[in-house]
C-alpha cells in the first residue's frame, strides 16, 4: 500500500539559509523545525528532504559536502527525537558549471524530478502527499507531481503574501487538512 509523505526543502525551510552552504558546521536548524519533523513522524508520515544543490555545478563543494551536510542534519534531528527519511538532492545548474553538471534536468526544482523519483523508491502515493519550502519552485515541484505545496516565510520566502510563518505553521495547516473529512 502506498504511503503518504511530506517533502520538505532543505535551506531555508528546515534550516537557517546559507548562501551556497558547504560545510556540516554550518547547518542551524531553523527554531520549531525539529519539533514540526517529530509530529510528522508521529504521525506515521515518510519525510523526505528534497534539495537543489546547484552550488556542487559551480564547483563550490564535491557530492560528497551534500552527503556530509544530510547525514550532520540528520544526527542534529536525531538529538531530538525526529527523522527525516529520505534525502534527494539535484547536483546540477541549466546555465552555470562544469559540464558534467550544467544540464537541464528533470530534478532540479520546479520540474518534478526528485519527488517522482521518491515517489518510486518509496511508494508515495504523491496525490495524498505535499511539498513544503521556501520558494516558488519548491511548489512549482510539488504541484508538477501532484501534490498539495505550502510555503513559508523562513529563508527566501519572507515576503510571499500567501505563505505561513515557518514549517511549524505549515505542519499545522496539514494537520488540519489531514483531518478534515473528505468532500
Amino acid at each position: 500500500m502506498s504511503r503518504d509523505a511530506v517533502f520538505l526543502d532543505r535551506d531555508g525551510t528546515l534550516i537557517e539559509e546559507v548562501h551556497y552552504l558547504a560545510r556540516p558546521e554550518q547547518v542551524k536548524l531553523i527554531p520549531g523545525a525539529a519539533d514540526a519533523v517529530r509530529r510528522l513522524n508521529a504521525a506515521g508520515v515518510l519525510v523526505v528532504v528534497v534539495t537543489n544543490q546547484g552550488g556542487v555545478a559551480r564547483g563550490y563543494f564535491p557530492e560528497s559536502r551534500v552527503t556530509e551536510v544530510h547525514e550532520h542534519l540528520a544526527a542534529l534531528l536525531a538529538q531530538q527525537g525526529a527523522r527525516v527519511d529520505a534525502f534527494y538532492y539535484c547536483p546540477h545548474h541549466p546555465t552555470e558549471g562544469s559540464d558534467a553538471y550544467r544540464v537541464v534536468c528533470d530534478c532540479r526544482k520546479p520540474r518534478p524530478g526528485m519527488l517522482l523519483t521518491a515517489a518510486r523508491d518509496l511508494d508515495i502515493e504523491l496525490s495524498r502527499s505535499w511539498m513544503i519550502g521556501d520558494k516558488p519552485c519548491d511548489a512549482g515541484a510539488g504541484h508538477a507531481a501532484g501534490c498539495r505545496s505550502l510555503l513559508v516565510r523562513t529563508g527566501h520566502g519572507a515576503d510571499l503574501p500567501d505563505a505561513v510563518p515557518d514549517l511549524a505553521a505549515a505542519i499545522a495547516v496539514w494537520e488540519r487538512q489531514r483531518a478534515a473529512p473528505a468532500v
